[in-house]
């Protein structure tokens, strides 16, 4: 059975950092592609960043691009999300995902991840 946990969510002031994980059991993590979404209050859930299972290859959102940055540690099957220069508008509640297929690009679309974890608030404060 694939679980998925997050965590390192918080209460933080604009302009500050966190840094979320998200640690994976039940499959070999170093085979397939993570990702992360967020959903606001009142809003869709939408794309953050994907990596690659090799984390050869990343890809972020317009609306992240330049302020976070996603990783793998495969040793410890765990997934990172390191968030600088945190605005009011990144208040949301952070999941990971991993896709189903292995050693399989998932890109961006939410669809193509099978699995996901429960989430972490991230609340940013003006």
């Amino acid at each position: 059975q694939v679980q998925l946990v997050e965590s390192g969510g918080g209460l933080v002031q604009a302009g500050g950092s966190l840094r979320l994980s998200c640690a994976a059991s039940g499959r070999t993590f170093s085979s397939y592609t993570m990702g992360w979404f967020r959903r606001a209050p009142q809003k869709e859930r939408e794309f953050v960043a994907t990596i690659s299972w090799d984390g050869g290859s990343v890809l972020y959102s317009d609306s992240v691009k330049g302020r976070f940055t996603i990783s793998r540690d495969n040793a410890k099957n765990t997934m990172y999300l390191q968030m600088n220069s945190l605005k009011p508008e990144d208040t949301a509640v952070y999941y990971c995902a991993s896709y189903h297929e292995m050693r399989t690009w998932a890109g961006s679309r939410e669809y193509n991840y099978a699995y996901w974890g429960q989430g972490t608030q991230v609340t940013v404060s003006s």
